[in-house]
């Protein structure tokens, strides 16, 4: 299994999807358990829910599952959220802070695992990220992410339903950050701004706007387009069809402000 896939377009804009992967080895899925095995820290179905929003869009796609290895954590698995409950590169628990192995990997295999997926995953962001670039004289990375709408463990209460992150604006140009924020909020759905969830190491690494990379984070709730936020993880057409409106406007809106940002 090849850890990323990659398909390339014509326009500014990327799609990052590294928590939609499903794979693990069969010998890392074996040393999971019960629990663990259920994968329910899954992006369910982002890769459908975005797919065919935006012609030409380019798209990088981990295929690895984030108990493999993490590819929204930075190598050296430094906390995204300090003095706040999250998982780490290799996470050890799930998002309710449950065990999910039953025997953890080591660093040696840590090592291995960052090798085997999270740098050609990597690799393959920073050659679209150049590329993207080199035609456009700007790239825009737009991380597609989604969780649960109710983790304790992670945050108190409901999760609104559009999570943007930006690193409190230093990810990309305000007039990004101003357009995702105000497509958000003229829907009838809850939206917040660097809450809970700021960007993942993904949109903080490769955010410099000062170099012509921009890069945002788009959370959303699972409840906008999951029957359930629980097994199997079912897919709602009628609830996605709706979402799939303004996450197309987000997506147009971006490719236009392009050559204005280049």
């Amino acid at each position: 299994m090849t850890p990323v896939l990659v398909e390339q377009g014509d326009s500014p804009v990327i799609l990052g999807l590294p928590h939609t992967g499903t794979w693990l080895p069969p010998e890392i899925f074996a040393r999971l358990n019960a629990r663990g095995q259920m994968l329910a820290d899954t992006d369910w179905h982002v890769e459908r829910l975005y797919a065919g929003l935006l012609p030409g869009v380019t798209t990088v796609r981990a295929t690895f599952h984030r108990y493999v290895i993490d590819a929204n954590r930075g190598p050296e698995d430094e906390s995204l959220y300090p003095g706040q409950n999250t998982t780490g590169l290799v996470p050890l628990t799930d998002f309710d802070g449950e065990p999910i192995w039953t025997e953890a990997p080591d660093a040696a295999e840590v090592q291995r695992r960052l090798a085997a997926c999270h740098a050609p995953y990597h690799a393959a962001v920073a050659a679209e990220i150049a590329r993207v670039k080199a035609r456009h004289g700007v790239a825009i990375l737009y991380d597609c992410h989604s969780i649960r709408s109710h983790i304790p463990f992670l945050f108190p209460g409901t999760l609104p339903d559009f999570n943007i992150g930006t690193n409190l604006g230093t990810t990309c140009d305000p007039r990004i950050e101003a357009t995702v924020r105000d497509i958000c909020a003229a829907t009838a759905y809850s939206s917040v701004l660097n809450g809970r969830f700021k960007g993942g190491w993904t949109t903080r690494h490769y955010g410099q706007p000062g170099t012509g990379v921009h890069a945002i984070q788009m959370e959303l709730a699972q409840a906008t387009h999951l029957a359930s936020e629980a097994p199997p993880f079912a897919y709602d057409e009628d609830k996605a069809a709706k979402l799939r409106k303004p996450l197309a406007e987000i997506l147009r809106a971006l490719e236009a402000l392009a050559p204005v940002l280049a």
